[in-house]
């Protein structure tokens, strides 16, 4: 195997002074940049409202325990669990659709950055079907919708 000749190490290169002003400017801008938009009330992509949600037999410790999407009759209960980002001070609404009627709405107040919340229904076994629990805004936007079905035995 031929020896390998060993290359010095590269001296150190100055980083001349307008290139370290550019990167200060750069660095001090961008917190600056998010303040001012949040002051003038427009949106930042970390402010924008978010909500994910799921079916669930149980919630433990503010989570889910399970996600479900297809019920037998033989289930009573069925939880519509929601963890809600960017909604403080907003009413949020848990919309629960059957055969295209609404037969319930929860209403809940989010008090805080991040918001857990869940509703429940308690299920007859005539109501066969597929059914869409949606989560509305005060102002009547659908952030999330989520169904699942709910189906005879042995189907």
């Amino acid at each position: 195997m031929p020896e390998r000749e060993i290359q010095p190490a590269r001296p150190f290169r100055r980083v001349q002074p307008g290139i370290r002003l550019l990167a200060a400017i750069l660095f001090f801008s961008v917190p600056r940049a998010h303040l001012a938009h949040a002051q003038e009330g427009i949106a930042t992509p970390a402010a924008l409202p978010s909500a994910v949600a799921q079916f669930t037999s149980a919630v433990e410790d503010r989570e889910p325990i399970d996600q479900i999407t297809f019920v037998s009759s033989d289930v009573r209960k069925i939880i519509f669990f929601s963890d809600l980002r960017g909604l403080a001070g907003h009413h949020v609404t848990h919309r629960w659709i059957f055969d295209g009627d609404t037969v319930a709405e929860v209403v809940f107040d989010v008090k805080g950055p991040r918001w857990r919340v869940w509703s429940s229904k308690d299920l007859i076994e005539d109501w066969i079907g597929d059914w869409t629990v949606e989560i509305v805004t005060d102002e009547g936007e659908v952030l999330a919708a989520e169904t699942f079905t709910y189906s005879a035995p042995g189907a």
